[in-house]
């Protein structure tokens, strides 16, 4: 079985291994992956591999070495567990890898998988749901759902966060990468705030002819940005001198400062302490659960809004198929880099 290693002191180096698969043991079942995406949002998982958010530790892989977590689907193979049938196909977090062996507990709408390596993570990410008994999954959307779920889902949930806040003005860094268009469309769906871009020269136009923005601006040129207070930040980037540049030109109107990814992973971190607000970590996990607690019906409407987002996202992302071991090594060298072009949804399989 091949696994793709992703070395933790650089992720653009990377290596596969095949890896002897033991038995599947009594109560397990085995996944084969069918398909899955690579974008900015599996760069953050690795990124942010260790520390808190730990993400290398979902699917441990050799000494210096992780495995990076996808979204996709995969299909039953072997199965010695109750209730799991071979044949069956389930959506959910995966390891970039030919496969993955599970511990299932069965749910009413697919399996949690229960290997004691990741009973201390957030609950969403050991969730494994049927697509025969799946309300947000639509055969002809397959290649969008691997891309846009999980990150629609992050800007649902960020957009929801920002309007409790009764943000007059939302600016998000990175503005061409998939979480944060997801984020700007949620936001333009909700209405009463203005949605200001950052961008590169280089995806300027790409951000602008996306029809998401009020307003694209470069940069270079944060230090001139006027806005109407009072102002959320959104920080999808990670780069330091950036988020210094937007606390202190935006100054008293910034209210409120989020960073929910690190696109720019080999920027510095850290550096001088910002004026204003202190920037938070915004971990949909935890939001969304305590949201869901109070008001249980946002489920359905994050359903509803994430299946009329499929066909929509085709206005600004193409899916590329790619397949192969070797090409899925070059998708994941050229996305750690930053040469993914921002139109291009990269959907593999092995």
């Amino acid at each position: 079985m091949r696994e793709l290693h992703i070395s933790k002191a650089n992720i653009r180096d990377t290596q596969f291994a095949l890896v002897k698969q033991a038995p599947v043991g009594e109560g397990q079942a085995r996944l084969k992956l069918d398909l899955f995406a690579l974008t900015s949002n599996n760069v953050t998982y690795a990124a942010m591999g260790t520390g808190m958010l730990g993400y290398w530790d979902f699917f441990p892989a050799s000494e210096g070495f992780g495995k990076v977590p996808v979204w996709g689907f995969g299909t039953v193979t072997e199965s010695n567990a109750p209730d799991i049938a071979v044949g069956s196909r389930f959506y959910g977090y995966y390891p970039l890898a030919e496969s993955l062996d599970v511990i299932p507990k069965k749910t009413a709408t697919g399996f949690v998988d229960t290997a004691p390596h990741r009973a201390p993570k957030a609950a969403l990410y050991n969730v494994y749901t049927d697509i025969s008994l799946d309300p947000a999954y639509n055969a002809n959307y397959e290649p969008e759902q691997t891309l846009f779920r999980p990150l629609y889902g992050t800007g649902w949930w960020a957009a929801d966060f920002i309007k409790q806040a009764d943000a007059k003005t939302v600016v998000l860094s990175s503005a061409s990468s998939k979480t944060a268009l997801a984020t700007a469309h949620q936001l333009r769906n909700l209405g009463g705030t203005e949605v200001i871009g950052l961008t590169s020269p280089g995806n300027e136009a790409y951000v602008r002819e996306s029809g998401l923005y009020h307003r694209v601006v470069l940069y270079d040129d944060a230090a001139s940005l006027k806005v109407q207070a009072p102002a959320t930040y959104v920080d999808f980037l990670g780069r330091a001198e950036l988020n210094a540049t937007v606390h202190r030109t935006l100054g008293n109107s910034l209210k409120r400062s989020i960073i929910i990814g690190v696109t720019d992973w080999a920027a510095p971190r850290g550096g001088e302490e910002l004026p204003g607000p202190k920037p938070e970590f915004f971990f949909v996990p935890t939001y969304a659960a305590e949201r869901l607690k109070a008001e249980p019906q946002l489920m359905s409407a994050v359903g509803r809004d994430l299946r009329a987002f499929y066909p929509a996202s085709h206005a600004f992302v193409d899916v590329k198929r790619i397949t192969g071991a070797d090409a899925i090594q070059a998708a994941w060298t050229e996305l750690a880099a930053g040469d993914v072009p921002p139109r291009d949804g990269l959907v593999l399989s092995f």
